[in-house]
């Protein structure tokens, strides 16, 4: 591919992301809603006009790396350390459903199988996939209705990045029985380590920044060397300690949110997120989609996948919510806010793809669980709160 040819596409991307964001805003929709069909249509699945290329990936990931960041600088820290033992029992919730019933799905499907056969682990690792939780779509539209601050937007992202960790360490549980040399303790004490790290070392950056921010109010090098931070953490939780890099983007975001200049930082990185790294995240996960490979018996356990995927979540973390004294109404709120799937589902396929206990026909059903997900959730969540501000409105 010439590389001119990428200038084609971003403009292709931007345009399109736009107009049908402003479409779906017109609709009353979500506008991620809006750019991930924007995706569809410019992508292979209906006019073919771009391909998902290694640059539009990485274009994506720094996207999400920066949501995720902007999501930290916009929590209340003394919230989330309050939400925290409830988000972590959400969290537990949300792996242990819809791993058990992942598991069950394939072997209603493919016949039940032994312990330690093949199709066991095939069973268990359908299961993995789902416990997969991808907080960027629901944060999107948290920000959307205004709702990011609030308690119930404060705990799904908690439970959400709490989730991903727990997942990961399911996945490497998960390979390390089918894979000898895999070592699933060395990941536990990885994951442990990372946080360690991130709480004392956040403390030294955060004493670092709050002098800065005093000596250089309202300046622009406060927002680079933050997102300079937000990177280097980023990559550090990835490459040292296994752990997702949208969850050292998250961590830099919450060691930064206490500054008495957050709110300007936040408003300088959302510049280039909205118009340009942000768009092209949620247009690329319609141009990873592709009907090809789909016959009857697969485009069945397809749409039960789907169906399991999403029911297990509201479920699990619903009904955990409703035990720790939300309300029916915020316990609904917070199982749809879970139940999308993204980067981390497909990390998780990918990796079964690798290792043999996934085959390519059955990435399908994880990318149609990413794109049902991801469309459903966003107007799931705007109904729910419409019709919570209306008994606000008559009971006023």
């Amino acid at each position: 591919m010439e590389s001119y040819e990428v200038l084609r596409d971003l403009a292709i991307i931007l345009l399109f992301a736009k107009f049908f964001g402003i479409v779906a805003r017109k609709c009353k929709a979500p506008q991620v809603v809006g750019q991930i069909i924007a995706g569809l249509l410019v992508g292979p699945c209906v006019l073919g006009w771009i391909n998902h290329t290694e640059f539009i990936t990485q274009l994506a990931e720094i996207g999400v790396i920066i949501l995720m960041f902007e999501v930290g600088l916009e929590s209340d820290l003394k919230e989330l350390i309050k939400t925290g033992p409830i988000a972590f029992l959400i969290a537990c919730a949300g792996v242990f459903v819809p791993l058990v019933l992942g598991a069950l799905l394939y072997m209603g499907f493919y016949g039940t199988a032994p312990w330690g056969s093949d199709n066991f682990y095939k069973a268990v690792f359908i299961g993995t996939i789902m416990t997969a939780t991808s907080v960027s779509i629901t944060v999107a539209s948290l920000q959307e209705l205004g709702k990011i601050k609030s308690k119930v937007g404060t705990t799904i992202v908690s439970a959400a990045i709490i989730d991903d960790v727990i997942g990961i360490i399911v996945l490497t549980f998960v390979i390390g029985f089918k894979d000898p040399n895999s070592n699933p303790g060395m990941v536990v004490l990885k994951t442990i380590a990372f946080f360690v790290v991130a709480i004392v070392g956040g403390f030294v950056v955060y004493k670092i920044f709050a002098n800065l921010d005093k000596r250089y109010p309202h300046t622009r090098r406060i927002p680079i060397v933050s997102l300079a931070f937000c990177f280097a953490l980023s990559y550090i939780a990835e490459k040292y300690f296994g752990i997702a890099d949208i969850t050292g983007a998250y961590i830099a975001g919450v060691v930064l949110c206490s500054l008495s200049d957050n709110e300007y930082i936040e408003r300088k990185i959302d510049v280039s997120s909205y118009m340009f790294f942000g768009p092209i995240f949620f247009t690329s996960i319609g141009l990873k989609t592709s009907f090809d490979a789909m016959d009857g018996k697969l485009f069945a356990f397809c749409i039960c996948f789907v169906l399991v995927a999403l029911g297990a979540k509201i479920i699990g973390c619903g009904f955990i919510s409703k035990i720790c004294r939300y309300s029916l109404s915020d316990s609904l709120k917070i199982g749809v806010g879970m139940m999308t799937r993204g980067e981390v589902a497909l990390i998780v396929a990918q990796k079964g793809l690798d290792t043999g206990l996934l085959t390519a026909d059955y990435f399908t059903a994880v990318i149609l669980l990413i794109l049902v997900s991801s469309i459903a959730t966003p107007i799931i969540l705007k109904l729910l709160y419409a019709k919570d501000d209306k008994k606000a409105e008559a009971a006023a």
